[in-house]
């Protein structure tokens, strides 16, 4: 299940993230390949997200995704908190389970209702984590229940080993 660039997103902007006071350089040798995240995208298992609820509060909770085409794949039910707190206010952010090879995306999240895309999904989710969707496969592919995607306006990639000169930010068109 390799993720490729595709329309939905272009190869990012490789640039340093603006963190004041950690001495990072300022050159861009040691910055991070793109591969790097995409990598750590593919093979997280679990996923954070982080959604603003109507009265601003955050909410922040795990779920299980995939990386396809340049996107991040998810699917929650319509009445969970993380599907209320996106149809208000689309924007979230969203990481690897790895704190220390962390990858963070930040960007809009969109609902999928292409059918075509939908079965993919299915087909891969099931696959990645040993599990069969049944009843819950019929909804998301009668539109009755969201699958969702986050397309990264931004994402960071922080790896523990390498911090001070591996810090990298990716800025997507």
């Amino acid at each position: 299940m390799r993720a490729k660039l595709s329309s939905k997103t272009q190869a990012p902007k490789t640039t340093r993230p603006h963190m004041p006071g950690y001495g990072l350089p300022k050159t861009k040798k040691g910055l991070l390949p793109w591969k790097w995240a995409e990598d750590r995208l593919n093979k997280s298992r679990q996923y954070w997200i982080a959604t603003t609820r109507p009265d601003g509060r955050p909410h922040v909770m795990i779920v299980w995704a995939l990386w396809m085409d340049g996107v991040l794949y998810f699917s929650t039910g319509s009445k969970s908190r993380k599907a209320q707190n996106l149809a208000k206010n689309p924007h979230c952010t969203m990481c690897t389970e790895k704190a220390d090879e962390a990858v963070i995306l930040e960007g809009v999240v969109e609902t999928e209702t292409d059918v075509a895309r939908i079965r993919d999904f299915i087909r891969l989710y099931e696959k990645k984590y040993k599990w069969k969707l049944g009843a819950m496969a019929d909804g998301l592919l009668t539109l009755k229940e969201p699958v969702f995607y986050l397309r990264p306006k931004m994402a960071f990639g922080l790896w523990e080993k390498k911090f001070a000169t591996s810090a990298t930010r990716w800025i997507f068109k």
